[in-house]
């Protein structure tokens, strides 16, 4: 069985209020024996961090403001952000960046929330857990403008084209690859452009209960996705690099524990 990493699980999200124990157990049966909790929000972020700390060795955090949240944000969201980051159990900020998508945000909230956390990142050279949708310029300007103050990012759920995964490998920047890749309407085009992606620069992740695999046999009764699906990714994109699966899981779990030093 191959140890993996899960670097994106929304483990704080209400579906998972009445049995987050057993989710926990059931990744670790499967291999996942270690896992990033997606902070959104500075509320979000607070829980994330409380749940890692409760599973210290299995369970890690990050402290960020969703571009959706955006509009929530001001003067004091960054001192509580930095507060939060100052835990051991936090590593990483984010999820934060742009999207332009349902613009639950103005752009402009969107672009001042998120340039702070970047500039927070810089500060304490703590990784980026970033998010971004159908925002491709404005995000990449201003990456670009602060790259060489930050020490590294994962772009979270990469589902852009060829262009933009050119773009942010140029910047140095990690990807990470979700289930998308296992859906046969929407995430064709990402199973030509993995062999693109270095092996050093992937990473896999779930963002459960979102993107449940598709190619889960079979198909399971609840629409909701697990932490436990992650080898349903992992299948695929060995698959896709046609790579043995063990190779593809051992390369992505080290990089997540150098990249978010767990």
């Amino acid at each position: 069985m191959s140890r993996l990493i899960d670097i994106g699980v929304n483990l704080c999200d209400k579906s998972f209020a009445k049995d987050r124990p057993a989710v926990i157990r059931d990744a670790a049966e499967v291999g996942i024996d270690r896992m990033v909790v997606t902070g959104t929000s500075l509320a979000g972020s607070e829980a994330a961090a409380t749940l890692a700390s409760e599973h210290c060795g299995t369970l890690w955090s990050t402290a960020g403001i969703h571009p959706h949240h955006a509009k929530d944000f001001d003067d004091s969201s960054i001192d509580t952000l930095r507060n939060l980051a100052q835990r051991p159990e936090v590593v990483a900020i984010g999820e934060c960046g742009l999207d332009y998508n349902r613009n639950f945000s103005t752009p402009v909230d969107q672009r001042r929330c998120f340039e702070a956390q970047v500039e927070l990142a810089s500060e304490m050279q703590m990784p980026l857990f970033l998010h971004e949708r159908d925002a491709k310029d404005d995000q990449l300007a201003i990456l670009g403008r602060q790259r060489a103050s930050f020490s590294r990012a994962v772009v979270h759920c990469f589902t852009g084209d060829a262009e933009t995964l050119r773009a942010y490998l140029d910047l140095d920047l990690y990807i990470g690859i979700t289930g998308w890749i296992c859906d046969e309407r929407r995430g064709l085009h990402l199973r030509e452009l993995l062999r693109e992606i270095p092996l050093g620069r992937l990473m896999l992740e779930t963002d459960a209960p979102y993107l449940m695999p598709r190619t889960i046999r079979p198909k399971p009764k609840s629409r909701r996705n697990v932490p436990a699906h992650l080898p349903y990714v992992l299948n695929t994109v060995a698959e896709c690099l046609d790579l043995p699966e063990n190779e593809i899981a051992a390369a992505t779990t080290a990089t997540a524990i150098e990249f978010f030093g767990l």
